[in-house]
């Protein structure tokens, strides 16, 4: 069975294109937003033929779909501290430092807009977020073994706890979070925890 385009994780010459082609993808996101996001465009700004693009991915959504594929594999891992506290503080920076970066934050503020009206980019985006939560949910599971968090705490909830507030902010304000807000938003996420709030009760 054929891979579904933009799903080959290739090497070589065509790893270096697939490279090329992402970024040029980025660039035009971060510069024009979705709806301007055209292949022959992108083919352009990559240097390379527009069949090669057609063919490779064969639509704006794919290429969207790739590219976050791309990003969460490029993501750095997580931190471990050997504090709950320190590691979801380490979480929220990096989620602070990925929204306040002109590139980064702007490249997701296009991703997360094309996702509210396209059903492929939405399910990417949750793909994306999915492996980072179970990247960095490891820190709570550790927490509760210690003894800092409540026995049957979820992970994913508290991860996401974390970074929603930072999330937010930038959408209701237009301003990007700074340092200081993100350990604002650790420290309410890790208060609820050891409250219980995140216990799970099925």
């Amino acid at each position: 069975m054929s891979a579904e385009p933009g799903t080959v994780r290739p090497g070589g010459r065509t790893a270096r294109v697939r490279t090329a082609v992402l970024r040029a993808a980025g660039d035009v996101l971060v510069e024009q937003g979705f709806d301007r996001l055209d292949l022959a465009e992108v083919a352009r700004r990559a240097e390379v033929g527009k069949t090669t693009v057609y063919r490779r991915w064969g639509t704006v959504t794919a290429l969207v779909a790739d590219l976050l594929a791309d990003m969460a594999e490029q993501s750095l891992p997580r931190t471990r501290t050997g504090s709950v506290r320190d590691d979801l503080r380490a979480n929220a920076l990096l989620v602070q430092r990925t929204l306040a970066d002109p590139r980064q934050g702007a490249l997701f503020r296009a991703v997360i807009a094309a996702a509210a009206c396209d059903p492929r980019t939405a399910e990417a985006l949750r793909h994306f977020y999915a492996v980072r939560v179970a990247e960095w949910a490891p820190c709570v599971s550790e927490g509760v073994a210690r003894g800092e968090l409540p026995p049957g705490t979820d992970p994913a909830t508290v991860v996401r706890a974390v970074s929603a507030p930072l999330y937010y902010g930038l959408f209701t304000t237009g301003t990007a979070p700074g340092p200081a807000a993100a350990e604002r938003a650790a420290d309410a996420a890790l208060a609820a925890a050891e409250a219980g709030v995140y216990v799970t009760r099925d």
